[in-house]
């Protein structure tokens, strides 16, 4: 167990970088995984996602090299709340073993998880060890169970995972080193028995349609969420700083897309009461207009 997702991503790439080695990131992405992998000495490598932000297999693919060492993907995704389905990780796990081979090296595999239990539309999760042996799970329980501020998490390997022994024991040294020493031993035991607890998803997945309906009546281009409660939305204009002033001049806090690896949209976390949300629409619909949005 670790303390949280953060924690959880830290020591696993202080157990696995060497330096130079790069790790394999598709975008948008959060942006605190370049800073974890460069403080293990590695180099992040960004690939574009689809026009939907899916995965792109093809483009993971060209970007793998003699110094690749993982591929991290986050679903579901912050900031686009985008679930990466079953049948684009088969495709990346067969594209994986079969670059392993060539490489004559593992390739890791390694899942932020953190917004595991909070999908709709009825979702399941696709399992991500069935598709590829060489995988690292990493989840954060200060999401699922509502608990922010509250760091504690895990880190899972897979059972078929070529050196899996050893990898753990060096994920639990660099758990050590790090000064993470142990997750805090209370959390550890009050989270154990709620592993199939979860916040109230269908509170999450209301929010989600009032404000995604909204935008979209307003003219906003923006991909409808699976999970999370992110919102990825395209600016109006093509300076996503300026756009995002803009809404800070009506009361609304929402960041800039650029941040994410992707100027020209902007994210806006609902995770709030849904009187904030139907307090924010005016305001959006203002700046569409402003910007020559056509609602519908």
């Amino acid at each position: 167990m670790t303390v949280g997702a953060a924690g959880g991503l830290n020591v696993v790439f202080k157990a696995i970088l060497d330096d130079g080695d790069e790790v394999i990131v598709p975008s948008p992405y959060f942006m605190e995984f370049k800073f974890y992998i460069e403080n293990c000495g590695g180099h992040i490598r960004l690939v574009e996602t689809n026009e939907d932000f899916s995965l792109n297999v093809t483009e993971i693919e060209k970007a793998i090299s003699k110094k690749t060492k993982a591929i991290l993907i986050n679903s579901p995704n912050n900031p686009t709340g985008v679930v990466y389905d079953q049948k684009s990780l088969e495709q990346l796990g067969e594209m994986l073993k079969r670059k392993s081979k060539e490489l004559g090296k593992p390739l890791y595999l390694i899942t932020d998880e953190a917004y595991r239990r909070i999908v709709y539309d009825g979702i399941k999760m696709p399992i991500h060890f069935h598709y590829y042996p060489q995988t690292i799970r990493i989840t954060s329980h200060s999401k699922d169970l509502s608990l922010p501020g509250e760091r504690i998490g895990y880190v899972a390997v897979s059972p078929l995972c070529e050196g899996a022994g050893e990898l753990i024991s060096a994920i639990i040294f660099a758990n050590r080193t790090l000064g993470f020493v142990n997750a805090p031993a209370l959390m550890q035991r009050l989270v154990a028995p709620l592993q199939r607890n979860s916040i109230k998803i269908r509170e999450y997945e209301e929010k989600r349609d009032l404000l995604y309906n909204a935008l979209r009546s307003f003219g906003y281009q923006v991909v409808k969420p699976q999970g999370a409660f992110y919102l990825f939305p395209k600016a109006p204009i093509e300076d996503d700083v300026a756009f995002v002033k803009e809404l800070q001049s009506k009361r609304i806090l929402v960041v800039p897309g650029r941040g994410f690896g992707k100027p020209g949209n902007f994210r806006i976390a609902y995770a709030v009461e849904t009187k904030t949300i139907e307090k924010s629409l005016p305001g959006f619909k203002e700046a569409a207009e402003k910007y020559g949005l056509k609602g519908k």
